[in-house]
């Protein structure tokens, strides 16, 4: 039996999965975010300690025999939080989380002081965790000189139930501080931000013993001391659990935000298109991220305005799309990552008459969205990877009509898997067998059994070419134009060019 555990932003997840990778069960406790300012997002470490206990205590409730059979354990977690430990492991301030936003001139100040670029593989955004660590230093420059140790949110999870402090190279490389290309820190990227090597956690990969369950935990669980992988970062881990570590063939995530992800067995980046480069959690391997930041939150934001769920709107749809919508929707509700690293909104709708009818304007949000995807898909184009077919997850993943509206759209097959989990703790489960097996990797991160294939309409392809090339027309009017779309005061914002400045 092995346990598969992922420490989410609002809730942590554990998974028990048997030898031959079937579920046996799984158990969930809710985390809360605290947003004391603006632009805020933080989180008490030890309630990610307690979210665990409460799953594994469930879990040992309602499993007992399973449970007691436990060989591995394996950890995913949302990337880019900033925990920070005194000398004795004590957590100095709240963990700054990925979707923070505070640190927009730090940003700048590290562009020019290193090569995060080359180097880190990945423009500084507010949204890892050099310019987190930075911002504390300006700051809070109390909390700063007593910094012993800089961990990521799963990676203290690992120090409670093995007390070692070990990172994994995908969850490593989401902080900036990390050779991306040579899967080392980097002391010239650390001392950007004034620390030094020896504050950072020992480098694991991800299908290798980070080191093994603490002596009282096993007692205290009636289990052995079992070794605890070093795991994987989110969208790595859910790689992990979907089979996605080879070339040609990635995952579309259609959750509250979207994500293209393709693993590549080189190290090229393309920050010109504000594509992620990150190391994947199985060795010799990279892997690109396309990120959107508005995808079934584009709709959930459609359905508040006109006082519809999600799937009331997707439900005013015919069966089958069988052209373009009227009307053309960018989806930069909160600005945008890939492939034009927008950090202000400019959510647009064009093309609207007096004779638009909101099913028009349902089908052009999933189309926009679906734009902003072959625009990430562009991305990693760009960079070398090719992407000839995806499976796609998430929750706008069970819209029939938007995975035929994507399908159409980027121009490659979806793959809808058999009903079961492949998220992140099934795959951080998996990472967990990987580190106790002598065979190869392929016995292990295998690929889905495919319910359904999703293949591009070659008539709504050609129609989709055309109205892609509005919407792109639209997008590089928001970047030339950010004037008419940047909100009028904007702390940290450069008045003229729209970017972020050193203050």
């Amino acid at each position: 039996m092995h346990l598969g555990l992922d420490i989410g932003t609002s809730g942590v997840k554990g998974l028990l999965m048997t030898e031959d990778f079937g579920v046996v069960a799984s158990c969930g406790a809710e985390l809360t975010v605290s947003r004391p300012k603006t632009g805020w997002a933080e989180q008490d470490p030890d309630d990610w300690i307690a979210a665990v206990r409460s799953v594994i205590d469930g879990l040992r409730a309602s499993f007992p025999e399973a449970f007691s059979a436990l060989r591995s354990i394996g950890l995913s977690g949302q990337m880019h939080g900033a925990v920070l430990l005194d000398e004795n492991d004590r957590v100095l301030r709240p963990c700054i989380l990925w979707n923070d936003s505070r640190s927009h001139s730090e940003c700048a100040e590290l562009e020019v002081r290193a090569p995060f670029r080359e180097t880190g593989g990945n423009i500084v955004m507010p949204g890892f965790t050099a310019p987190k660590v930075r911002w504390v230093e300006k700051h809070e420059p109390e909390v700063f000189r007593r910094i012993r140790k800089v961990l990521l949110p799963k990676d203290y999870v690992r120090l409670w139930l093995t007390g070692e402090h070990v990172a994994e190279m995908s969850d490593a490389a989401g902080t900036l501080w990390l050779d991306v290309a040579h899967r080392r820190w980097s002391p010239e990227l650390l001392s950007a931000t004034n620390l030094t090597e020896a504050q950072m956690p020992r480098l694991v990969e991800g299908t290798e013993k980070s080191g093994a369950l603490r002596a009282e935990l096993a007692g205290e669980w009636g289990i052995a001391r079992v070794p605890v992988a070093g795991g994987g970062g989110d969208n790595a881990a859910t790689a992990c659990g979907m089979g996605v570590v080879r070339p040609g063939t990635g995952f579309v995530s259609l959750g509250t935000s979207g994500v293209l992800f393709a693993a590549c067995d080189c190290y090229s980046p393309n920050t010109e298109q504000a594509l992620h480069t990150f190391c994947h959690a199985v060795p010799g391997l990279w892997h690109h991220m396309g990120v959107i930041l508005a995808a079934v939150d584009s709709l959930a934001w459609l359905g508040r305005v006109t006082g519809h769920s999600a799937p009331d709107l997707t439900a005013m749809l015919p069966d089958r799309i069988s052209r373009p919508a009227a009307s053309v929707f960018l989806p930069y509700l909160s600005g945008e990552r890939t492939p034009h690293n927008l950090p202000w909104p400019a959510g647009t709708f064009a093309n609207l008459s007096m004779s638009t009818e909101l099913p028009d304007m349902v089908q052009a949000v999933l189309e926009g969205v679906s734009y902003a995807f072959l625009d990430c898909k562009a991305a990693l184009e760009a960079a070398g990877t090719r992407l000839d077919r995806a499976f796609v997850v998430g929750g706008g993943a069970r819209c029939s009509q938007w995975r035929e509206i994507l399908s159409s759209v980027c121009g490659i097959e979806l793959l809808v898997p058999k009903s079961g989990d492949f998220g992140a703790a099934y795959g951080a489960a998996k990472l967990g067998v990987a580190c106790l097996a002598d065979g190869a990797l392929e016995d292990i991160i295998t690929v889905p059994e495919v319910d359904l294939v999703i293949r591009p309409d070659p008539m709504l392809q050609d129609a989709y070419a055309e109205r892609f090339a509005e919407f792109s027309g639209l997008s590089g009017r928001v970047r030339t134009n950010t004037s008419e779309f940047r909100p009028a005061s904007k702390s940290g914002l450069d008045q003229k060019s729209g970017r972020a400045q050193a203050t």
